[in-house]
């Protein structure tokens, strides 16, 4: 793993987290956005450069190479000719141009390698950019629908003390009221009827029957 996946991962995580603690995730989202942005254009130019340097590079290898065969085929065409000192000279600038033409293979070739980490690198910043800005989506629709919520609630009346579901408890409570003092009359004249039907007064009965000679014995 390289040191700029390994920082982009961490940063990730470290963002995750706040997200989870963030009372405002849309402007933490935001702050990171624009952070990571201008990252990428940094890390854009840098590899710009460094492709542009890697072609310069390939073009002067290809030249040096190029240099050489020719140089080669000079002294080919002087050593046939007798000329053995021109010949040893056009060999001394081919192994010149042998010589630069390995170093600026090997200088191309470093250059190709770090533009491919660097476009790699590239590749998984945009991803994580868009990862990210997928999740500012993501919480744009939920506090949309929070706020849709509330607005629902506070037409229907629920959720920010409204005056109707409390009329309606007290209505509620109202009723019930009624109802038991229904109840308990009801109970208490059922007592009271068969208190007296079950239960006599030995006292009571007594007087109503001496006033009942009273009577018989005033109308004979």
């Amino acid at each position: 793993m390289s040191i700029l996946k390994r920082i982009r991962d961490i940063t990730v995580a470290t963002l995750n987290e706040r997200l989870e603690e963030s009372e405002d995730p849309i402007r933490l989202i935001d702050q990171y956005l624009s952070a990571k942005r201008e990252q990428l254009m940094q890390s854009e130019r840098l590899y710009q450069q460094c492709t542009a340097h890697a072609s310069s590079l390939r073009q002067q290898y290809l030249s040096a190479l190029e240099t050489k065969e020719k140089r080669e085929q000079q002294a080919a065409l002087a050593l046939k000719a007798g000329e053995e000192n021109m010949a040893r000279l056009i060999l001394h600038e081919k192994l010149q141009a042998e010589e630069r033409s390995d170093q600026y293979r090997g200088l191309y070739e470093q250059a190709g390698q770090s533009a491919a980490e660097l476009e790699e690198e590239l590749q998984a910043m945009r991803a994580d950019y868009q990862e990210v800005l997928d999740k500012r989506g993501y919480y744009m629709a939920r506090m949309e629908s929070a706020r849709l919520q509330q607005r629902l609630n506070s037409r229907t009346g629920y959720g920010d003390g409204s005056s109707s579901p409390r009329m309606f408890y007290r209505m509620e409570e109202h009723v019930s009221d009624m109802e038991m003092q229904a109840h308990v009359l009801r109970d208490l004249r059922r007592t009271t009827r068969e208190g007296g039907s079950q239960n006599s007064n030995p006292a009571l009965e007594k007087e109503l029957e001496a006033l009942r000679r009273k009577i018989n014995r005033e109308e004979s």
